[in-house]
């Protein structure tokens, strides 16, 4: 094994970790610094060492091996905690999905938020839609309290400041009245804690209700909740080509 650029056939220990499901890039990467990884009965430190094709990886003593890609849609409920596991036991988003699937969730809703998620054992493909950097825009329908006037939505649009900094620009646009309060749009690309309920208390409009339509190229459409699917192909396709910096519009605010 050596660190070298991979060739044909091969593939570094963290990536390969994460391609066969048993982890997400970053997760694989802790594992295998913390002396949890063999390769071939050696521990291996070094996820940048190079696997050969042939070469037999345990993780904890389990056989690693690589797993064709699979991609679910879900339509998370209300009360569902969005993470693999819960130390409460509470129901959470792997009850939803096939049995054998082992997958993961791709970043998190909270649990009084509902709609899409994406679960895949594509650590490569989680890693680069989870990092700042590609900025992935999330499109969220959201119930505020109250009538959100011109100057809200601005403010909303342009960033607002929060305990841990300013928002990046958003798209916000005004759907119409719902009962005791207003209907809004917001796109955003970062991915902080509670971010669209934050940012709508800041401007004096509390969230009432909150649920994720779009990831990147993926639409909830007329999934019911608590249902998964599969990723259809064209799906795959369009996740996988997404130059996803280039999808978010200027931030300005679109009224209606």
């Amino acid at each position: 094994m050596s660190r070298s650029g991979a060739g044909s056939g091969v593939m570094r220990l963290g990536k390969f970790i994460a391609t066969a499901g048993a982890a997400s890039r970053r997760r694989a990467v802790e594992l295998v610094k913390a002396g949890k990884v063999r390769v071939d009965g050696r521990v291996v430190t070094d996820p940048a060492v190079v696997v050969p094709p042939r070469a037999t990886v345990t993780l904890d003593g389990a056989p690693v091996r690589r797993q064709p890609p699979r991609y679910y849609l879900l339509h998370k409920p209300l009360g569902v905690i969005s993470t693999a596991t819960d130390p409460q036991g509470r129901r959470t988003v792997i009850d939803l999905v096939p049995r054998d699937a082992r997958v993961y969730p791709v970043g998190r809703l909270d649990a009084d938020s509902s709609g899409l998620m994406l679960l895949t054992n594509d650590g490569e493909l989680a890693n680069r839609l989870m990092h700042p950097r590609h900025g992935v825009p999330k499109t969220y329908r959201a119930v505020v309290e109250g009538a959100v006037s011109d100057r809200a939505l601005e403010r909303l649009s342009r960033g607002v400041r929060l305990r841990d900094g300013k928002t990046q620009p958003a798209v916000v646009r005004r759907l119409g009245r719902a009962a005791g309060g207003t209907r809004l749009e917001i796109v955003i690309k970062e991915g902080r804690n509670r971010q669209v309920r934050r940012m709508c208390e800041a401007v004096g409009h509390p969230v009432t209700k909150l649920t994720r339509v779009k990831f990147g190229p993926l639409v909830l459409g007329r999934l019911r909740k608590g249902q998964c699917r599969p990723l259809t192909s064209a799906e795959q396709k369009r996740l996988q080509e997404s130059g996803f910096d280039s999808v978010m519009p200027g931030g300005t605010a679109r009224r209606k």
